[in-house]
């Protein structure tokens, strides 16, 4: 028996509960892993709320990061043995292998060993942002040295990841955050510039920054109007890549910024790349490099023990968090 999260219900964070159950043998290709800390993301609120891409059958776990020491290999598992330190790279099910666990198994596919340098912390809370941020600005947008790129939602974990792979490449980060209460803390954790999207004018503002040659690459989570002043400030040929659709407004389409810069606009699920076995080897290999050298370093906003896992949902809709939110086991 174990102690894992369960939800039996759609609601909010009081219809978490913490069961024992049996956690199965691992099968062929999967291993059980002792979990020592998770990582929480927004996906997981989605689901608990029922607003996610994945529908559950009840009652549902939940949960896409953790890290933990290795128990058991269930057969044909090869490079994993009991008492690695490893972390889970997010599955594209979570109802499928839920995180939220003392104990929790996973295909070996998604377990990734790591130095015992990395605390359990670290490890909880590297691979979701750091593989999304990846994907968008890497592997799809190409961002290269000298480029301008515009982050929104840019105190977010992923945010914040962003800003330092934009630097790890020699790319100029432009965050972009809703009010200027945390401009402070976005400049010194890496932003070359921060606007205050509710109190300055976010087209005039990117202009003055980039000046004719204009923003060639955006992440955005958040759509809704700020697509015409983010459109209007971007280059010739410019990409915007959109994760996410936290706006409860409608997305305008920009159409003559489009037509007359033929700029793309692109719809971006992590999936994409943890589903490719070949960019999935590429983007771990990038981050794991960035981690070892210290131009990656996840930013934890706080960290709630397991039995708190309610206040540690609750923190998350808060809007409060500065980066990722970690649960300790």
């Amino acid at each position: 028996m174990a102690r894992v999260v369960r939800f039996h219900e759609h609601g909010g964070p009081e219809v978490l509960r913490i069961e024992d159950i049996n956690i199965p043998k691992p099968d062929r290709g999967e291993v059980r892993i002792h979990v020592k800390a998770l990582g929480l993301n927004r996906a997981e609120a989605l689901l608990r709320s029922g607003n996610y891409i994945e529908t559950p059958a009840f009652p549902s776990g939940l949960g896409l990061e953790a890290a933990g020491i290795v128990e058991t290999v269930g057969e044909g598992v090869r490079d994993i043995v009991p008492g690695d330190a490893v972390s889970i790279v997010p599955p594209v099910s979570m109802v499928r292998w839920p995180a939220y666990g003392e104990l929790v198994t996973f295909p070996a596919a998604f377990v990734v060993k790591h130095p015992p340098s990395f605390s359990w912390e670290t490890a909880a809370a590297m691979w979701m942002q750091y593989l999304t941020a990846y994907g968008a600005l890497i592997d799809i947008a190409k961002l290269h040295r000298n480029d301008f790129v515009v982050i929104t939602a840019a105190s977010s974990s992923v945010g914040l990841a962003a800003i330092q792979i934009a630097n790890m490449v020699g790319a100029t980060p432009i965050a972009v955050t809703r009010t200027s209460f945390k401009k402070n803390a976005l400049l010194s954790h890496g932003a070359a510039h921060v606007i205050a999207s509710a109190e300055e004018n976010l087209e005039s503002r990117l202009k003055e920054i980039t000046g004719p040659d204009g923003v060639r690459v955006v992440l955005d989570p958040v759509g809704g109007p700020i697509f015409e002043p983010l459109t209007a400030a971007m280059s010739r040929g410019g990409i915007l890549i959109e994760y996410g659709g936290l706006s409860p407004d409608p997305t305008p389409f920009p159409l003559f910024a489009v037509l007359s810069k033929v700029l793309t606009l692109r719809g971006y699920l992590v999936h994409e790349i943890i589903g490719d076995p070949a960019r999935l080897e590429a983007a771990k290999a990038f981050i794991l490099d960035g981690l070892m050298s210290g131009a990656l370093k996840p930013v934890i906003a706080k960290t709630f023990p397991f039995d708190q896992i309610v206040e540690a949902h609750r923190f998350l809709e808060s809007n409060e968090q500065f980066g990722k939110i970690v649960v300790t086991v």
